[in-house]
């Protein structure tokens, strides 16, 4: 049987586009191991698939000036050797690396033990931790064509991101029917991330009037940012995150509001939902979701607008505009290269796996 060793941690979108190619993997006869951080999202994740899981040290490699930068080297170190002796242990043919900071002692102890690497790139430009791989790896997988010329000609590939085979399943009348809408008026996602974007919330909050008037809205909030004055509001509901429901919520919609992160738009993108996107600031970020979003609006996926510029009335002027010309924006999105990825990225992983068996 071939073996893979999958990584990548720190957050969800490091995570969720492993366990999007799982079935995959399996069907092509492949055991599946998984190396993640001792306490990370990724643990609880990957267990609940019973996948094998191997908790390493991992050390943040920081661009700023921190004291916890002095300790961090010595826990990529004992990370590395760690990796080493689970490689060895293993024997995977291949290793596949999502990204974030617990991945590159994995991806260096796979360069070491000669197992070829294949690493995805989720954002326009590769991040810290990725650059540390590119070297070692046989093939980097991107979502954007800009991403290309930061990566080797030999090693870049246009992928997309690996979809979850749930998000393709969601049933519209499911969706309609948790909400309590019904069919009669089109509706509107609105989601800010797990954690929820306040300036998005309060923009929605305020035109909510004007919304309801010709839309439904749905809307993920974020932890704690709940508005009880608006329950029971007719044609409205909101909630804090969700989950097992999502496919039929996202089946449900006609335009959807979102940030930028990679994962989230490759599915508003593999789904063909007309949308706004709304960029983390570079302020709170280094500024990788502004360049996604401008990536989307320049392929015609997408309307943008920046965090320091929304508005009740832009927001309210763009939902009208992704919603009247929404057969435009899915016909961009149709002709799109970043279809088939799980089949592309499982292309990959088979033609390293064979160069190792060789």
């Amino acid at each position: 049987m071939k073996k893979i060793v999958l990584t990548g941690g720190g957050t969800a979108g490091h995570v969720t586009p492993n366990i999007a190619l799982v079935p995959a993997l399996k069907k092509e006869g492949y055991e599946i191991h998984y190396i993640g951080s001792y306490d990370g999202i990724e643990k609880r994740l990957i267990e609940e698939l019973n996948i094998p899981y191997y908790g390493i040290s991992s050390g943040k490699l920081r661009r700023y000036i921190d004291i916890k930068n002095l300790g961090d080297p010595f826990k990529v170190i004992k990370g590395l050797a760690q990796a080493r002796h689970i490689l060895g242990k293993i024997k995977p043919d291949v290793v596949f690396s999502k990204g974030g900071f617990v991945a590159v002692p994995v991806v260096l102890a796979a360069k070491s033990r000669r197992i070829p690497c294949v690493i995805h790139e989720s954002d326009m430009t590769p991040g810290l931790a990725n650059k540390i791989c590119i070297p070692c790896a046989v093939r980097v997988c991107t979502n954007f064509p800009e991403t290309l010329e930061y990566i080797p000609s030999e090693k870049a590939v246009l992928t997309g991101s690996p979809i979850r085979e749930e998000l393709f399943h969601g049933d519209m009348e499911k969706g309609l029917a948790f909400c309590g809408f019904d069919s009669k008026k089109p509706v509107i996602l609105v989601t800010g991330g797990s954690l929820g974007a306040v300036a998005v919330n309060n923009a929605v909050r305020k035109i909510l009037p004007q919304l309801l008037s010709k839309f439904q809205v749905i809307h993920l909030c974020g932890k704690g940012k709940l508005d009880n004055s608006l329950n029971n509001t007719k044609g409205y509901v909101q909630f804090e995150y969700i989950n097992e429901e999502l496919s039929s919520l996202m089946a449900a919609a006609d335009v959807m509001v979102s940030r930028a992160g990679a994962n989230a738009i490759c599915e508003i993108l593999a789904l063909r939902k007309p949308n706004i996107l709304i960029p983390l600031s570079a302020e709170a970020s280094r500024g990788d979701q502004i360049l996604n979003a401008a990536s989307f609006e320049k392929q015609g996926y997408s309307i943008v607008i920046q965090e320091k510029d929304v508005t009740s009335d832009n927001l309210y002027e763009a939902i009208l505009k992704a919603y009247n010309n929404k057969e435009t924006y899915v016909k961009a999105m149709k002709q799109s290269r970043l279809n088939n990825s799980i089949e592309k990225i499982t292309g990959l992983i088979n033609e390293a796996a064979n160069r190792r068996r060789r």
